[in-house]
């Protein structure tokens, strides 16, 4: 007989884990600009997105990386 080991989540745990995606509303505030603008940078390509179901998502590690860029694209001007 074997037993499998299975690791419950509780809510007060759960607060604690960092968001792996963001709504675009939460990204826009991240960067501190309006939700247009920032589904503009999604339309472009300039911030990385993904579609679950008919939602639209940014990951967490999105809006780090898009100001990397453009700090790394203002400072070889």
């Amino acid at each position: 007989m074997s037993s499998a080991s299975v690791e419950i989540v509780r809510p007060a745990e759960a607060r604690d884990l960092a968001p792996v995606l963001l709504t675009v509303e939460e990204a826009a505030r991240c960067l501190r600009i309006g939700r247009t603008t920032c589904y503009a940078l999604i339309r472009t390509g300039e911030l990385e997105s993904l579609t679950i179901g008919g939602l639209r998502r940014v990951p967490a590690d999105a809006p780090a990386a898009y100001l990397a860029r453009r700090r790394a694209e203002q400072q070889a001007a």
